[in-house]
């Protein structure tokens, strides 16, 4: 398998887990020219901002492990403007990651709220 198509399927396996935590999904892939989220959801008072990152082995490190300060002021910069479009939104950010991993053919999910 592609790692390509493995991340297709920890995005989809992602959303899965966050819907069964009580997340009602309102967008995926939302993509502007400087960047992606993977998932925006809602929970609670929160409007949830999702970097999903997924591995087929653990030989390059976690998952979480790459997400660099870069690549964190794109995700923010992205929510900013996802907050722009969508006026009407009165929910608090968190911004979370969700490590899928494949070990031992088994997936594993880790979620960290409140990530960055």
């Amino acid at each position: 398998m592609k790692n390509h198509e493995f991340g297709k399927i920890g995005e989809d396996l992602a959303s899965i887990y966050l819907e069964k935590k009580n997340h009602k999904i309102i967008e995926r892939n939302f993509n502007i020219r400087h960047g992606e989220i993977d998932i925006i959801s809602i929970v609670d008072d929160f409007i949830v901002f999702t970097e999903v990152k997924s591995r087929s082995n653990l030989n390059m490190g976690r998952p979480s492990e790459s997400i660099d300060y870069k690549k964190i002021n794109r995700i923010r910069e992205v929510a900013e403007y996802y907050f722009y479009l969508k006026k009407d939104i009165e929910k608090q950010p968190r911004f979370d990651i969700l490590e899928v991993m494949k070990d031992n053919n088994k997936i594993r999910i880790n979620h960290i709220e409140n990530a960055f």
